[in-house]
């Protein structure tokens, strides 16, 4: 392992020890899905033995071939947990002790069973409509997310608002919260009018003590978005900046999908780090926003006040679960910014929080990640 990590972890372990005690409140939204987690036989031996196709490619091959036939693919159910972007951010936060107050799609009248263990543990729970339902089918390299979303139509700005109390009680709810969270913006098909409704009636009732609150932004895969719709949902972001510190978590393949919608030009030939680096650097110059974050697979990366951080991350080959990774990437970075930490250290617990959890299939609490930060520091996972 590199010094320059070690000493990155060795920090982190020790910042993260000095501000345990803090207790932060955030307000964290919109959507919410119910996720079935699924595998692909390959072959079957026999009814209770299989091998499964382990790289999307794989399946991707076995789909081509049956173009002007057929083909019978299987699904084997492994496990159905409450998915969506704004959950699992969620949840990991309240598993790091934040007091979290959550308005969503999580089940109407009654919320989904799937999502109780996370609302016992909410300060306040505000259901708006139904949860979408998701197919994830998980591969050793990925995963494939197919998803049903009609439930998150009711999801408007007026129902959320209404939800809340109106626009002076969520003014006020924001206000004593370090951090409000709009999480997937691509599949929430009124999230830029709830947007606009919070620019136009909530801002005006908002003070301005203080260091700014976070607003945390995941589009969530905007491929299927039009250019303009993307381009307007940016430009929305950036107002948020007039009462918050804004930060846009992407991906990926989402940074060089922006970069495209902006008509940024990169050179795909360009070492990795450089063109990392040298694109988000620019996505970030047109966005402008307090913070960019980016979590490739292995590594991670942000710009944060005209500087560039970036961070090595414990890559796991065999994870025992990869959807929701890049959602407790955000909650680890997202809380070692609500905690006062540095960019680099925030960086690292992010890259921590999603480590632990592709090896463990669940979120970390503090004393996990403290102790999975030893291990790392030691390159024992």
């Amino acid at each position: 392992m590199a010094e320059k990590l070690e000493r990155d972890i060795a920090l982190l372990r020790e910042k993260l020890a000095a501000v345990s005690g803090r207790r932060l409140k955030m307000l964290v939204g919109v959507d919410g899905f119910v996720d079935e987690i699924l595998h692909i036989v390959d072959t079957r031996q026999d009814f209770e033995n299989y091998t499964r196709v382990t790289h999307i490619a794989d399946l991707g091959q076995r789909i081509v071939k049956a173009a002007g036939l057929s083909a019978n693919i299987e699904m084997v159910p492994i496990q159905m947990k409450l998915g969506g972007n704004g959950p699992i951010f969620a949840n990991a936060l309240l598993e790091y002790g934040v007091e979290l107050t959550y308005v969503g799609a999580l089940g109407k009248p009654d919320v989904h069973a799937v999502f109780t263990p996370m609302t016992k543990k909410c300060a306040g729970v505000y259901s708006i409509s139904g949860p979408g339902y998701t197919n994830a089918l998980e591969f050793e390299d990925g995963k494939l997310m197919l998803g049903k979303i009609t439930s998150l139509n009711e999801i408007t700005w007026p129902n959320f608002r209404d939800s809340l109390g109106g626009a002076e009680k969520l003014a006020e709810m924001i206000a004593e919260s370090q951090l409000f969270g709009m999480e997937n913006w691509t599949m929430v098909p009124h999230m830029s009018d709830i947007w606009e409704g919070l620019i136009a009636e909530v801002f005006p009732l908002l003070g301005r003590p203080g260091e700014k609150p976070i607003a945390f932004f995941d589009l969530a895969d905007p491929e299927k978005r039009t250019n303009a719709d993307v381009l307007h949902a940016m430009e929305l972001i950036g107002k948020f900046e007039e009462c918050f510190r804004s930060i846009l978590g992407l991906n990926e393949k989402e940074l060089f999908e922006i970069a495209d919608v902006y008509g940024i030009e990169y050179d795909k030939a360009a070492p990795r780090d450089r063109l990392l680096r040298d694109t988000a650097t620019a996505v970030y110059g047109r966005l402008g926003i307090y913070c960019l974050v980016v979590h490739p697979t292995k590594e991670a990366l942000a710009c944060l006040g005209g500087e560039y951080f970036h961070t090595f991350g414990p890559y796991c080959e065999k994870p025992k679960l990869t959807t929701g990774a890049g959602d407790n990437f955000n909650s680890g970075f997202c809380l070692g910014q609500a905690l006062g930490l540095d960019p680099q250290s925030s960086l690292v617990l992010g890259a921590a929080t999603s480590g632990y959890y592709v090896r463990s299939a669940k979120s970390p609490e503090l004393s996990s990640i403290l102790e999975f930060l030893t291990d790392w520091e030691n390159g024992a996972v």
